[in-house]
């Protein structure tokens, strides 16, 4: 059974008034294997993707993704380096061998990991709802949706799970996504349902002009909204998958993830 509450299957940590996701069981403690002799590690990366694959000012690589990479190899003491390539290759020169881990946002499907071996989530992409500010509207649940206008961009998700689960709702359904932020900013539309990533972004950025904020809580349910994303390697390579899993762990436990997150999450999507 689905909830229309944001349905949650993490309980995030809050620091500087951000929430920040937390995707690991405590319950489960992973182990370190053994990384005797292992090669310099060959991470590949896009840097189109803010604030997870970007250039920096310097013209360097950066971006939560890329630092979490370099972070997990100082955790691990192996050495790293990142290759910078367009997105559409990325896994297909980790196929061919020409890098060791992908860390960009690749979507984990039952087809991804037929082709290669993934390490659990350390970023998902929420579902949210946005708000004008002063529009006073209640938090969105089942009965105060019921007569309003809800956004969403035509085709997506987003759309396909506010067409099963909020039925008492008027659906208005837009091109792309800055449409759909402008029709709330300018108050034609209640309540905004779409990517909690691009929304944190807005919210955060000059085009809001500070219109607008993030209303209930995060929708995470995998079969519409995904599994996340995780570092991929080939799937010859467990020993390398189980050592960044355990590294992500370690990282999560020792604060270092929360770190980066508030680095690059100003505005959480959570």
């Amino acid at each position: 059974m689905f909830l229309i509450l944001g349905s949650s299957a993490l309980t995030p940590a809050w620091a500087q008034g951000v929430a920040i996701p937390n995707f690991w069981d405590p319950r489960v403690q992973l182990e370190r294997p053994d990384l005797t002799g292992l090669r310099p590690i060959r991470f590949l990366i896009d840097d189109d993707f803010p604030p997870l694959d970007f250039s920096g000012l310097d013209g360097n690589p950066t971006g939560f993704s890329v630092e979490l990479a370099r972070t997990a190899c100082e955790r691990l003491a192996i050495t790293c380096t990142i290759q910078v390539r367009r997105f559409d290759t990325l896994l297909d020169a980790l196929a061919d061998r020409q890098g060791d881990v992908v860390a960009a946002a690749i979507p984990i499907t039952p087809s991804l990991r037929q082709r290669f071996a993934v390490t659990a989530p350390y970023f998902k992409i929420p579902a949210r709802f946005a708000v004008k500010k002063d529009r006073n509207e209640p938090p969105p649940e089942v009965k105060s949706l019921a007569g309003k206008t809800i956004g969403v961009v035509t085709g997506s998700a987003h759309e396909a799970y506010a067409k099963a689960f909020m039925p008492g709702a008027t659906l208005k359904g837009f091109g792309e996504m800055a449409e759909a932020q402008t029709a709330l900013k300018d108050g034609q539309i209640d309540y905004l349902f779409a990517d909690g990533l691009g929304l944190a972004l807005w919210i955060g950025g000059e085009d809001s002009a500070g219109c607008c904020d993030f209303a209930g809580g995060p929708y995470l349910e995998s079969r519409f909204f995904g599994e996340g994303i995780g570092f991929v390697v080939r799937q010859d390579e467990e020993n390398l998958r189980r050592a960044f899993d355990y590294a992500l762990q370690q990282l999560w436990k020792e604060g270092k993830y929360a770190e980066l997150y508030l680095r690059f999450f100003p505005v959480s999507p959570f």
